[in-house]
């Protein structure tokens, strides 16, 4: 846990169950759920449930959940998109809460930085979001993907 308590985070408010989420999976400990500025459709977040600002302080066996969950939403995403290659990456720009994003890549450029340049390279933008019917849309697909991968389908 950092010095910041997480009492405004917003990843702290959906891991409550006080702001809503297209949620994919949840336990005890972690909460993946799609972003609603998507790369890509079917880009999920991957958070802790206990605020921890930075990946890095993660502690090993929470980090190793996120990255467990996050390869089982990599093989439901390769189903529901019929992509080769899906990427998992932390980087804590916008929500100072750790959290992984796990985004089906449909080109080669889907992760570069230029999604967040639009408004150039002193800032970085924010991609445009999603409507709820895609993000709903989404979220059944790849609920039904994990479904089909947990059943070692």
């Amino acid at each position: 846990m950092s010095d910041d308590d997480g009492q405004d985070c917003l990843f702290c408010r959906i891991a409550a169950g006080d702001l809503p989420a297209h949620k994919l999976y949840e336990d005890d400990h972690i909460l993946a759920f799609l972003d609603i500025h998507p790369i890509r459709p079917g880009h999920a977040l991957v958070i802790p449930r206990a605020h921890h600002v930075w990946f890095e302080d993660l502690p090993e066996g929470l980090a190793t959940r996120i990255t467990t969950c996050a390869q089982g939403l990599a093989r439901a995403m390769k189903r529901a998109y019929a992509v080769d290659r899906v990427s998992m990456f932390y980087t804590g720009i916008h929500v100072p809460h750790a959290h992984a994003h796990v985004v089906p890549m449909h080109h080669v450029h889907d992760v570069t930085s230029a999604a967040y340049m639009a408004e150039g390279t002193e800032r970085f933008a924010t991609p445009p979001q999603a409507t709820p019917e895609a993000l709903q849309d989404a979220a059944a697909g790849l609920r039904a993907a994990l479904s089909d991968v947990a059943a070692g389908g």
